[in-house]
């Protein structure tokens, strides 16, 4: 259990018992909690109904990877019940007595895997002493099973809603004397489990964010300048506030602060507020909007950002060494100069979209100035820091309800439209509901940054590399790169080469950059996958044998930064073996690649097979995929579609690009931004490696092998090499 969560317990109204977690110092707490009715907090995971029924709350924001039936999951497996006698509810943002609540990082699994199992634990051990005292009888002899406590040898149970108020009156546990079941014993986690909200989903229930309605509440559009922070200089607000429907319309000034690297959650951006009885007469009353803007109101540069520029001054950059030195040893440049021979090339990657399929939202209500919100976002506590600073009022005054919400994938640890729609409704002193167009989503992200790299490996003449150098420019000032647009000295196959250097060099960007699913990782794989497999037809070896020398080589002194490489070296071997990796299709037109990564705890390796037509157009026919994200597959149905969604996105950002024009985005629609369909989806084989290391994440590392993966797999196919993403750089397109 982690040293700062300690269990809290109360008894509920009508009989019946609550448990939690509450976040204090070890001293004095453990002790307040042996007293069931001191200080308790009557929040709490769980709780058992006078009927049998058990309510476990899901602590984390719900955005589609199923952590709201995977962590109850861990609560009800030690509890001892049926999944059938479990409701979910989700917990509203409460982190003193749930401890950290955000969805990012794959972190859900290993931050909740030992409390949650715990707070089971613990509850089931009340209800053993509650009827072991019942029935007069040593608590050794007492055991659970399907929601009831059984006294076998007198053939006696109680179900827990039968001992729920005894227990609550019981004191505590000793926490570090509670005993986890043995894996064997499993009957809930490693089952497979539907999504909580499957039903709701398919049968359209308002459950996402989109669908909150409060009484009196108005509907509100934001438009803020094409180019990021650009001010109102004057508009035709009398006209759009005579418009049918048309509450109120006003400028708001704004508080993102000039600087050379943009924060991913700069704060309220400028913009002109439409406020209306319906959301489609605010919409239609913003295509009446007439603004004059001052676009250069946060950088004289902005208005001439292109991408053309970006790529031309990066091309620049790249011809010179780098400006900052990341990690280096060995003396890459004297071995890259004795190489028998060298390889050198240069790859890209473009600004993407996060391309949530529901639109940014958020429903806001302030009253006699409090402040109550309803966010489907991914950090919903840094968005109530954010508000409460923006606003001027204390965070204790802002409460947060979490939403569920269509997709994340990282666009929802930014809290702008949370912001907005908090200024609004204390301006209007109503609650509202702002919600963005698919065109403000398009035009106003936190973009992953594009980047280049020049790299060159040096062979020796046994075809081992005794070199590597990587050059990455991306945007920033100086030694700061923009949000995800940062490098660390650890990439692969740095400590496993004997010479090595790795830098980058920055260009200003006046432009939101932020974190995306496995961010850094879903543009590194591509190149450092990629590139290895052109260092391997250099050095004529397969590019799987090369990879797993690598892995085995001696490492240098230095980094690591918890990289295992036998994890690697085994997810490889096993996807090898599993897609026949030895005995590929080889024939033109058709190919397979390989590729792997580690990244956020977990360790994936990942074989594609495409076919080419004549015209160029590439059908991804399978995936295999093996992920080690350690002992326990929670939920093996979540599990695997967290693999599939990635394999998917993955397909996806090699289609795509956002590219700019005088400072603004070009694309503002999926009609520009093409996104995989249903068709084009590959059969996939996925399997596990089941390791001795704690349980992790999956919503992150399944994700950037895939790409490195189906682009080697062009190249074997076609002889053409993806040196440049989207594909269509490279003449390519999608079946």
């Amino acid at each position: 259990m982690n040293r700062r969560h300690f269990l809290q317990l109360s008894a509920l109204a009508g009989g019946g018992l609550a448990l939690g977690l509450y976040d204090k110092p070890l001293t004095g707490a453990f002790a307040a909690a042996q007293s069931p009715r001191a200080g308790l907090s009557p929040r709490a995971f769980l709780e058992i109904h006078a009927d049998g029924t058990v309510t476990i709350k899901s602590k984390n924001p719900e955005i589609g990877q199923g952590v709201s039936t995977m962590l109850p999951m861990l609560i009800a497996e030690e509890l001892d019940v049926d999944w059938s006698q479990v409701r979910v509810q989700q917990a509203g943002l409460n982190e003193p007595a749930f401890g950290p609540q955000f969805a990012g990082g794959s972190m859900s699994t290993p931050l909740n895997w030992d409390p949650l199992r715990h707070v089971g634990a613990a509850a089931r051990q009340l209800l053993i002493t509650a009827a072991s005292r019942k029935w007069s009888v040593p608590e050794t002899e007492c055991s659970t099973k399907a929601g009831k406590v059984v006294h076998a040898s007198s053939n006696r149970s109680l179900g827990y809603g039968e001992l729920a108020q005894d227990a609550a009156a019981l004191p505590l546990p000793d926490a570090s004397q509670l005993k986890l079941k043995d894996p064997k014993d499993y009957r809930i986690i490693g089952k497979p489990l539907p999504g909580i909200d499957n039903n709701a989903i398919f049968t359209g229930k308002p459950i996402f964010g989109i669908d909150v309605k409060l009484p009196g509440m108005l509907y509100a559009v934001y438009q803020k300048c094409p180019v990021f922070a650009g001010k109102v200089k004057s508009a035709n607000l009398d006209q759009i506030r005579s418009m049918p429907g048309v509450h109120h319309a006003f400028v708001v000034e704004g508080k993102v602060k000039p600087v050379a690297v943009v924060e991913s959650d700069p704060g309220l951006e400028p913009g002109i507020a439409i406020v209306a009885d319906t959301w489609w007469q605010a919409h239609t009353a913003r295509k009446a909007l007439k603004v004059d803007w001052d676009f250069a109101a946060g950088s004289d540069s902005a208005p001439s950002m292109s991408s053309k520029a970006f790529a031309d001054q990066a091309e620049k950059l790249l011809t010179a060494a780098p400006d900052h030195t990341i990690r280096t040893y060995g003396d890459p440049a004297a071995a890259l100069k004795s190489a028998a021979k060298t390889i050198e090339a240069t790859y890209s990657y473009p600004f993407l979209n996060h391309a949530t399929l529901e639109p940014q939202n958020t429903t806001a209500k302030f009253e006699n100035g409090k402040l109550e919100i309803w966010t489907t976002s991914q950090t919903p506590s840094g968005g109530r820091q954010l508000v409460a600073h923006q606003l001027g009022i204390p965070e204790t005054d802002i409460t947060i309800h979490l939403v569920r919400a269509g997709g994340g994938f990282g666009r929802r640890l930014m809290n702008d439209y949370m912001t907005e729609a908090a200024w609004i409704s204390r301006e209007v002193k109503a609650p509202v509901q702002v919600l963005w167009s698919r065109e403000d989503d398009f035009t106003h992200d936190a973009y992953r940054p594009g980047g280049w790299h020049g790299l060159k490996a040096g062979l020796d003449a046994q075809g081992k590399i005794v070199a590597w150098q990587q050059h990455l420019v991306t945007y920033g000032q100086g030694k700061q790169t923009c949000p995800s647009g940062d490098i660390g000295g650890d990439e692969f196959p740095s400590g496993r080469v004997p010479n090595y250097l790795i830098g980058h060099s920055a260009m200003p960007l006046w432009l939101r950059t932020g974190a995306m699913r496995a961010p850094g990782a879903n543009a590194y794989a591509f190149v450092g996958q990629s590139f290895l497999d052109e260092v391997a037809l250099a050095a004529g070896r397969d590019p799987l044998d090369l990879q797993l020398e690598l892995l085995a080589a001696k490492p240098q002194s230095g980094g690591n930064n918890g990289f295992k490489p036998e994890r690697l070296a085994a997810v490889l071997k096993q996807v090898a073996k599993e897609s026949n990796w030895s005995n590929r299709r080889r024939e033109k037109g058709t190919g397979m690649g390989i590729a792997a990564y580690s990244c956020h705890l977990g360790y994936c390796a990942e074989v594609a097979e495409v076919t080419v037509d004549s015209a160029n157009r590439v059908r991804v026919n399978q995936v295999w995929a093996v992920c080690d994200v350690g002992r326990q597959i929670i939920n093996p149905s979540g599990a695997r579609a967290q693999v599939e969604g990635a394999i998917m996105e993955g397909i996806g950002h090699m289609n795509v690009e956002v590219t700019l024009a005088a400072g603004r985005v070009e694309q503002t629609n999926f009609t520009q931004y093409h996104w995989p369909r249903m068709r084009q989806a590959p059969r996939m084989h996925i399997s596990w490696r089941i390791t001795d290391n704690s349980p992790t994440g999956l919503g992150e590392p399944a994700m950037p092998p895939v790409i490195p993966a189906v682009c080697n797999a062009i190249f074997a196919a076609t002889g053409k090499r993806i040196r440049n993403l989207p594909i269509t750089r490279s003449g390519f397109s999608f079946a």
